[in-house]
């Protein structure tokens, strides 16, 4: 993962929006790069009283995400499945992923484009998975402008709002808050573990019979 590597809050306050809109492009178009972490992080430091400002941070990275999914989805395009099914795993695209992605585009098409923003385990190959299935593109840029705005706002705003209490608030609401914060990351991972498990089972019998 070379999200490892980065100092994400360095780079913001060095970088800024730019930071903000490069990060969430790259990941969008299937780097492992923290794209959402990158998002909560600069809204978080907007809340603490850095040079930034919420409606520029969403901005950014609504914009990145457009942008980021865009090529993504070109390059899903013009090479198509025989290159995720060789190299897919090294942007976390599995054999098992693949078939998920595959099957999810055969039975909900562009709810996933809109959905997959939200969820880590799509969000890096969405658009690459649509332009591999061949989703036609004027489809795929509405529905991903309504997901790439919808995402950002939502995060965005939510993790200011968060920060914005949590620099208020008594000491024992903030350790709550940090532990349910937690806690929901840990759930909403072995969630996301449980559901993965769940659609491979429907893609192998969907792909089977052939729909």
């Amino acid at each position: 993962m070379l999200s490892g590597a980065i100092d994400i809050h360095h780079l913001i306050a060095t970088w800024g929006y730019a930071a903000v809109f490069a990060v969430i492009a790259l990941e969008s178009a299937g780097l492992p790069l923290p794209g959402e972490t990158t998002l909560v992080a600069a809204a978080l430091l907007a809340a603490g009283g850095q040079d930034l400002h919420i409606g520029g941070i969403v901005a950014a990275a609504a914009a990145g995400a457009v942008a980021g999914d865009n090529l993504g989805y070109l390059v899903g395009r013009r090479f198509g499945l025989p290159l995720l099914e060789r190299h897919g795993a090294r942007i976390g695209l599995t054999p098992t992923r693949l078939r998920i992605g595959r099957y999810l585009f055969r039975e909900h098409g562009g709810t996933i484009v809109v959905v997959g923003r939200f969820v880590a385990l799509l969000r890096a190959v969405t658009a690459v998975l649509a332009g591999a299935n061949a989703m036609p593109w004027g489809r795929f840029v509405i529905f991903n402008g309504i997901g790439a705005v919808a995402w950002a706002s939502v995060v965005g705003f939510a993790a200011y709002g968060f920060g914005d209490a949590a620099l208020h608030a008594p000491l024992p609401f903030r350790i709550a808050s940090v532990a349910l914060a937690v806690g929901l990351v840990v759930g909403g991972g072995l969630w996301i573990r449980a559901q993965e498990a769940r659609l491979a089972a429907a893609a192998d019998a969907a792909l089977a019979d052939g729909r």
